[in-house]
């Protein structure tokens, strides 16, 4: 059996990911579902930001996801903006009951656009996709903003899991793609000036870097329940 060191093994990549999305929608209880299989009924809203790191693999590397849930009421927007600041990736959350929260999401697109880099991979989310006898927002409708808006999309219950970890995952995928790109670019570098170093273990990836390794626009793509 070969024994490493945790210096010895394959390098880590810590990437930010923002929740955002009115009050309500249900974005604590994906993150508590995603990061420790929990469900709270009777959860209360989120007072400014938490966060939690959640590991994942893909393709063999350990991918640490910075999971950070904001607060979604107006109250606490002016706290959180700074928040999405590094993010490379975000959940835009509705409520699939609540058309209200569907409405909103042109201005949270606008809010993350504001404070983030454009090329945030983003998912648009409908959320509580259990309650469809109260159901105000079809999976046409979501489909069709975020192809509009160039999003991936994906209707979820944090109530019974639909979709969570997938929704998760896909951001995290994507994000991981445009790193890998970025690599293959700088292996090149390093191939055509020999005294080019990189020693790190940890790659924390921000907005610039996905402008630089990808210069074509943000990936359209459609999954639903």
């Amino acid at each position: 059996m070969a024994f490493y060191s945790e210096e010895e093994k394959t390098e880590d990549y810590l990437f930010k990911i923002v929740l955002i999305g009115d009050s309500a929608v249900g974005k604590s209880n994906l993150l508590a579902r995603f990061a420790r299989d929990e469900f709270y009924p009777n959860s209360k809203s989120t007072i400014g930001v938490e966060f939690q790191t959640q590991k994942m693999d893909i393709n063999g590397k350990e991918i640490k996801a910075q999971i950070w849930d904001t607060a979604g009421q107006e109250r606490f927007r002016a706290v959180t903006s700074a928040y999405y600041r590094g993010a490379v990736g975000a959940l835009l959350v509705y409520d699939i009951s609540r058309r209200q929260t569907f409405e909103s999401i042109g201005r949270w697109l606008n809010e993350l656009h504001t404070h983030s880099d454009m090329n945030v991979v983003t998912i648009l989310v409908g959320n509580k996709s259990d309650l469809k006898d109260a159901r105000e927002v079809s999976t046409a409708e979501g489909k069709a903003l975020a192809e509009a808006q160039g999003l991936f999309f994906m209707e979820t219950s944090a109530l019974d899991s639909s979709n969570v970890s997938s929704a998760f995952q896909t951001v995290v995928k994507e994000i991981y793609n445009i790193l890998s790109r970025k690599v293959m670019l700088s292996q090149e570098l390093k191939k055509q000036d020999p005294g080019w170093v990189g020693n790190g273990k940890t790659v924390v990836l921000q907005g610039e870097d996905i402008q630089e390794a990808s210069t074509e626009p943000k990936k359209a793509g459609c999954c639903s329940s």
